[in-house]
């Protein structure tokens, strides 16, 4: 037998070289080729229906489309809740109920707007087409209307996701 440790243990288990920048709880056998799982993007849907709620969570499912981040869905019955989540700065985009009562996703949507530093984009849904002025004075990124359609919903929403990746480089 040589001078060397021929054991199993004494030989490197990884077959390739792990980047420095990898964060520890990476496991160290998978290849730097395979992606890792997608952070998920919070997603808050603000509407006083639980019915609307539903539909909309219904059209987003994991994610609305195929090239953007799983979406958290984070439902708010309530303006006061809404805020609370906008200021702890954890919200990626919102999804916002023009008719939710008794604040309205419209003056919502013009109140963050206002008030919160990088607002992320919100998606409005009003509740006929002839309310898109009100949409544009409210300063939503995107509209939708009543009755919600999923394939719509989803395509709106996965457009505010890529644009939410690409200024937070996520």
């Amino acid at each position: 037998m040589s001078g060397t440790d021929e054991s199993p243990d004494a030989q490197q288990s990884t077959p390739h070289e792990v980047p420095e920048d990898v964060p520890p709880d990476v496991p160290r056998d998978v290849p730097p080729d395979v992606p890792r799982a997608e952070k998920p993007m919070k997603v808050v849907v603000y509407s006083h229906d639980g019915r609307t709620r539903a539909a909309v969570r219904l059209a987003i499912g994991r994610r609305p489309a195929p090239d953007v981040a799983p979406a958290e869905i984070i439902e708010c019955a309530t303006e006061p809740a809404l805020f609370r989540l906008l200021d702890a700065g954890t919200v990626d985009v919102m999804v916002l109920d023009g008719e939710a009562q008794p604040a309205g996703g419209m003056g919502v949507c013009r109140q963050a707007k206002d008030e919160i530093y990088r607002c992320p984009p919100v998606l409005l849904i009003i509740g006929r087409p002839d309310d898109g002025w009100l949409a544009t004075w409210s300063r939503a990124d995107a509209v939708v209307s009543h009755p919600i359609d999923p394939a719509a919903l989803a395509a709106a929403l996965g457009g505010l996701m890529r644009r939410r990746a690409a200024l937070t480089g996520a």
